[in-house]
């Protein structure tokens, strides 16, 4: 029987009383509105135009209500998680919760891909037309592919890699033909990888919450980031991968810089650098690498040597990539051309800009944005507490230490959102900004409630849509 342990940091968050939460409930009433424009003015410029490419806009999907055999299991893990998870959470050891989470996680996400079956919902998720493992027999030569990477990249050159591919750097689809080397073949193993890698996102920022504002809030937010409505794309592409890897990225960051770990450090350089290669995109991680190195400064600045195997295990990936024949800036501007000769040059930004911001609702969920609306507010007031009483992990300073690295995930997002490189698909490309939204709702007092909110979300979207790519 395991031992539980009530700690005397894990206090509930100031409720703030009936105008907080009509607070909550005007933040809540704005995003449910984004939302109904997004979808009934997506669908008139569909119907018209034929110009957003997405079956239900703003989602990539098909109108399908329908169960299968993943949906007894969801139902079971939400309804376990929200009757059981704030009590846990609270309660067992620390060295507990993290197992716990990332199984919860990760049964979570194959029950909610499980209601369209195993072939349709995991199986074939990554070998149809556009996805990574249509091109895993033109990678028996790995150095010489790598070489000739560019050369496939526009839609009219000869062989062009399909969309996934050419819009990904060669890690992205590289892994999959490792994946293969080793006999894990074919489109079950490549999904189970990216189901069960993606689902230690959420250990990765709970890692990352408990150093930088401490083990009450990561507590708080561990249940919110099990029962994800992201786990619903969690389970359907490659970008939960990325997210995990992202993710461990910042939280080696955040343990290096707190702790003085030189090899947290370098583990923290190498992943970024792997980063930067599975998605150009995630160069944006940097907005919340630094949101760590200002938290962090004080431990920089005590033993600045960190910053050496930090700088080395960032130059590593791309060191061998660069070596290997693959020009990183090259290929990105060949993808800029390739976007626009595809969809992405259709798209109407005028549309996507704020449809964008629609899917993320959608994937963070109504709790959410409740929790940022309250993250907001304590970053308002108390910011300079986040940057001048490092150490204190009970009070507002902790709070403001959590919300400034909330809000760097949310405006590396916004900037995503801004480029116009984001016109759709934004559920699963934005996976690696959204899970570190999701620690916004450990600020939101009776978290039972807001978790059967997240949950019925994901629910509903899982078994009224079909999605895919």
């Amino acid at each position: 029987m395991i031992r539980t342990v009530r700690s005397p940091r894990t206090r509930a968050p100031r409720s703030g009383g009936p105008r907080a939460l009509r607070r909550d409930l005007y933040a809540i009433g704005a995003a449910a509105l984004l939302v109904t424009a997004a979808v009934l003015i997506g669908r008139h410029i569909q119907d018209t135009r034929r110009t957003l490419f997405v079956g239900w806009p703003p989602l990539v999907g098909d109108w399908s209500p329908h169960t299968g055999p993943g949906t007894p299991a969801a139902v079971a893990v939400a309804v376990a998680t929200v009757a059981y998870g704030p009590a846990l959470a609270t309660r067992l050891p620390w060295r507990a919760v993290l197992p716990l989470a990332w199984a919860t996680a990760t049964a979570w996400t194959f029950s909610l891909a499980l209601i369209d079956g195993w072939e349709r919902g995991i199986a074939v998720r990554l070998t149809t037309r556009h996805e990574y493992l249509q091109v895993i027999d033109r990678f028996h030569d790995i150095p010489g592919a790598l070489r000739d990477f560019t050369h496939h990249i526009l839609l009219h050159s000869p062989d062009n890699w399909p969309a996934h591919v050419a819009g990904h750097p060669p890690a992205a689809p590289l892994t999959f033909v490792l994946l293969d080397r080793v006999g894990l073949r074919g489109g079950g193993w490549a999904g189970v990888w990216c189901i069960t890698v993606g689902a230690t996102a959420c250990v990765a920022v709970l890692v990352a919450i408990r150093v930088l504002a401490g083990e009450a809030l990561a507590r708080r937010a561990a249940p919110f980031l099990v029962l994800a409505p992201a786990a619903v794309w969690m389970g359907t592409s490659a970008d939960a991968y990325f997210a995990a890897v992202a993710a461990w990225a910042v939280a080696l960051l955040a343990v290096a810089v707190t702790g003085g770990s030189l090899r947290a450090a370098g583990g923290s350089g190498l992943l970024f650098g792997l980063t930067c290669y599975l998605s150009y995109g995630l160069t944006l991680m940097a907005v919340a690498a630094a949101a760590v190195l200002v938290l962090g400064r004080h431990g920089v600045r005590a033993r600045p040597v960190l910053l050496v195997p930090l700088v080395a295990g960032l130059a590593v990936v791309p060191a061998a990539f660069t070596l290997a024949g693959f020009d990183w800036w090259e290929a990105y501007h060949l993808l800029v051309t390739r976007y626009h000769q595809g969809a992405g040059g259709v798209r109407p930004y005028g549309y996507w800009v704020w449809a964008n911001l629609a899917c993320t609702v959608l994937v963070a969920g109504l709790a959410t944005v409740a929790g940022l609306r309250r993250a907001g507010s304590v970053l308002v007031r108390h910011r300079a507490d986040a940057l001048t009483r490092p150490d204190d992990s009970r009070g507002r300073a902790a709070e403001a230490r959590l919300a400034l690295v909330v809000f760097a995930a949310l405006s590396a997002l916004v900037v995503a959102d801004l480029s116009g490189m984001s016109k759709a698909e934004t559920e699963r490309i934005w996976l690696p900004f959204a899970v570190w939204l999701l620690p916004a709702c450990a600020f939101l007092p009776r978290p039972r409630a807001w978790l059967t909110a997240q949950a019925l979300l994901a629910l509903l979207l899982d078994h009224l849509l079909r999605t895919g790519w």
